[in-house]
């Protein structure tokens, strides 16, 4: 996959991502939970969500401080081979500072959210059906390798539905994983990490509730006054937040969304539920053929729960063994999220190829 260079800026990713990839029309196929603190689980940028390109390469998360700056075998499908070859011992900028292969563990099934590290293989990428990962050569945004490889693993139900952190302290492999700052913040005293790139400046969680039903609301402290019950995808903080600050009411918060639009549809919108703001409006009105119309929503960001989503993280050990590393990668990683906001076409069809080739009842269409 060639990518073409472009200049630094921080790009409201709603219509590349929006249009970027969504789900089938299925309702008992299973659309993203959304972030848990407890189980950091899949979601889609929201529509009016910005990618954080130019910000600053290290979120300082609580307990931490900011920075400057094998594969197994199994059934697979490999990329064109036009590209650069395999990087892992190779020379380039990365060689030498970086791990041979750079495992980046995402939160949930291939999707658009997680583009910009899949922007970052080059055309020799293979994928592992039998292990949830895509894996090639790391190459810059002209398409250089850098020497070395990088491997982008599946999260969600390929790992169990556990939480990236409990992966990074799991797996030493896994250089940089997918982590929200609530999570940062709930394990900072046992299970640390250190963000070094957010790929968002905004949360993309929402919660959304049928128009019809109650058109009387706007917001989720809307919400609150009504009697309708708010289901999430237990152990999430934001809940927790909202219920403390008298924003919903305990009695009509119900810890039992499990990603599916079933409950929502069976009971016609009476209840409101927790979601991504590029996925489920979008799949809602226009794949869900079940339901089929609008639905209003706010994000939880705008609500007053304000954290980094999908920021990138690592164990606090790795900030100084891999500092070079890191200074040379976090930038990469920018300019990759800028190429992919600008011309996301090449990397969509492989975030849809790896979908249909691990098979796992994660659907995504182009939308």
């Amino acid at each position: 996959m060639h990518r073409r260079r472009n200049n630094w800026l921080a790009i409201p990713v709603a219509a590349a991502l929006v249009l970027a990839a969504c789900g089938d029309d299925e309702a008992s196929d299973p659309t993203e939970p959304g972030q848990s603190t407890s189980d950091p689980s899949e979601g889609t940028t929201g529509a009016s969500t910005e990618q954080s390109t130019g910000s600053s390469t290290g979120a300082s998360t609580a307990g931490s401080t900011s920075v400057p700056t094998s594969s197994s075998t199994g059934s697979t499908s490999t990329g064109s081979s036009t590209g650069s070859s395999g990087g892992g011992g190779g020379e380039g900028v990365l060689a030498g500072i970086c791990p041979e292969t750079v495992v980046i563990q995402t939160d949930w099934n291939p999707e658009a959210e997680h583009g910009f590290t899949f922007q970052l293989l080059g055309d020799d990428y293979e994928i592992d059906a039998d292990t949830f990962a895509v894996r090639g050569s790391l190459v810059d945004s002209d398409d250089n390798d850098t020497g070395v490889d990088v491997e982008v693993r599946a999260g969600g139900p390929a790992i169990g539905n556990e939480t990236v952190t409990s992966q990074l302290y799991r797996d030493e492999e896994i250089l940089l994983g997918y982590i929200y700052t609530d999570e940062q913040i709930q394990n900072a005293s046992e299970f640390p990490t250190v963000a070094v790139e957010s790929g968002m400046d905004k949360n993309p969680q929402i919660i959304m509730w049928d128009p019809e039903t109650y058109p009387e609301v706007e917001t989720i402290a809307d919400l609150g006054e009504t009697e309708a019950t708010v289901r999430y995808f237990g152990g999430a903080a934001y809940i927790e937040y909202f219920t403390g600050e008298g924003i919903l009411s305990p009695d009509q918060v119900d810890g039992s969304y499990d990603g599916t639009p079933a409950a929502f549809i069976a009971d016609e919108g009476k209840a409101a539920q927790q979601g991504f703001g590029s996925a489920e409006p979008y799949k809602y009105e226009n794949e869900f053929t079940d339901w089929g119309k609008p639905v209003a929503y706010q994000y939880i960001n705008d609500a007053g729960w304000e954290n980094y989503g999908e920021s990138l993280a690592t164990r606090p050990e790795n900030i100084e063994t891999y500092r070079e590393c890191f200074a040379e990668l976090v930038p990469m990683i920018q300019q990759a999220t800028v190429d992919y906001v600008n011309d996301p076409a090449e990397t969509n069809e492989l975030i849809l190829e790896a979908v249909e080739e691990y098979d796992n009842g994660w659907t995504y269409t182009p939308g």
